[in-house]
């Protein structure tokens, strides 16, 4: 795997990472939120989601997003695929505070989850940025090769 190097990183690679890094911190804030300053922790936030009628899974999921947010954004480990995997994520975030709050910040609606839609979806754009520890395959390679040899995308990753 190649570490890209800051030193020669275009203007768009220090601002993937800049935008990774953030990113990165804000999962990280959300989640010490979550652990340690939402009264009840976990427990209660995850009770808070099954009785507003979501299933078991759903908290799962978002755990899980939050989590490769937080521990593989900041060193740059796949930063495209986490990114794009915790999309779906803050949609769902926009719609659950939309659906009661509204749309603006100022009343704790819809505002914010989808700003941070919108980073996330410029992050899956713009890629890894420099010193990214692992950097993400091309998307269009791996559709390349699954499409030239009908490979499962993790079958075309072990030959690239």
């Amino acid at each position: 795997m190649r570490i890209a190097q800051a030193d020669g990183a275009s203007a768009s690679e220090r601002a993937a990472l800049l935008l990774r890094l953030l990113l990165g911190s804000l999962f990280l804030a959300h989640l010490y939120w979550k652990l340690v300053l939402l009264p009840g922790g976990v427990a209660a936030w995850w009770a808070y989601l099954v009785k507003a009628g979501y299933p078991a899974f759903v908290p799962a999921y978002v755990l899980s997003a939050e989590f490769a947010g937080a521990l593989l954004l900041i060193p740059g480990v796949l930063t495209r695929y986490v990114a794009c995997y915790a999309m779906p994520m803050m949609l769902g975030a926009a719609h659950f505070w939309a659906t009661r709050k509204g749309f603006y910040f100022t009343d704790a609606g819809a505002e914010l989850p989808i700003v941070w839609l919108a980073l996330l979806g410029i992050q899956v754009v713009a890629g890894d940025g420099a010193y990214a520890a692992v950097r993400s395959p091309d998307p269009r390679r791996l559709l390349t090769l699954m499409s030239r040899r009908r490979l499962s995308p993790f079958q075309a990753e072990r030959i690239s």
